[in-house]
């Protein structure tokens, strides 16, 4: 069983459920296709507004909920963070080039969210990914080198395209056994299939292992 996962890696939302997915393949045993995408063009694509050009009144609401959903969780948040927002083409590109370097996709994905939204990191440098990459034991050069392929980048696009297809208009997106679910707040109902489905009983109520960036 797998869940396909849709999203961007500069994802305020994606952020805040990128813990807790990775540990529900782990505790359910399923698992989890990272598909980087281009949310400006999945935007483009379905009437989607990119965060700049939303009212102020949505704007203002979006901040209450990230705070909301930050206390609730124990995950730090930084408001307005300082490299936001910024290309994610390098980022997103070194997670798709991870699969076939046998890095684990899900942690170095958590760990460049977090780079942005609470360490108010640049993950569009390049010195700054392979301070994280070489930082969780990997080696962020050679990680890197293959980001910048255009196996990778074409990876990238087809990501997006997919994405698309199968009706994708926001980040995080998960798939699961045909089923969509939208939004880190929906995975208490992602979690509630996956227990039906492996036969596993519930292990929790949205509360993540840890606030920080797990194996």
């Amino acid at each position: 069983m797998e869940i396909d996962y849709f999203f961007s890696v500069l994802s305020d939302w994606a952020y805040m459920g990128g813990v807790r997915l990775e540990r529900l393949g782990r505790s359910y045993g399923v698992r989890i296709n990272h598909k980087p995408m281009r949310l400006a063009a999945i935007y483009a694509g379905t009437g989607g507004i990119l965060l700049q050009k939303r009212s102020q009144q949505r704007q203002d609401y979006r901040l209450v909920e990230l705070k909301r959903w930050s206390e609730y969780l124990g995950i730090p948040v930084k408001l307005f963070p300082k490299h936001y927002p910024i290309s994610d083409e390098l980022a997103s590109c070194a997670l798709i080039a991870s699969k076939g370097l046998g890095y684990e996709t899900g942690l170095l994905a958590n760990a460049f969210l977090r780079a942005i939204w609470a360490l108010e990191q640049d993950i569009s440098d390049e010195r700054t990914l392979i301070k994280i990459v070489d930082g969780l034991g990997f080696d962020g050069t050679r990680l890197i080198e293959a980001a910048k392929s255009q196996d990778a980048i074409a990876q990238f696009d087809r990501n997006t395209q997919e994405a698309q297809d199968r009706g994708v208009f926001g980040s995080p997106f998960y798939f699961f056994e045909k089923e969509m679910y939208w939004g880190q707040d929906r995975l208490q109902f992602l979690e509630d299939v996956l227990a039906k489905a492996t036969g596993k009983a519930r292990f929790s109520r949205l509360i993540p292992e840890s606030q920080g960036v797990t194996r």
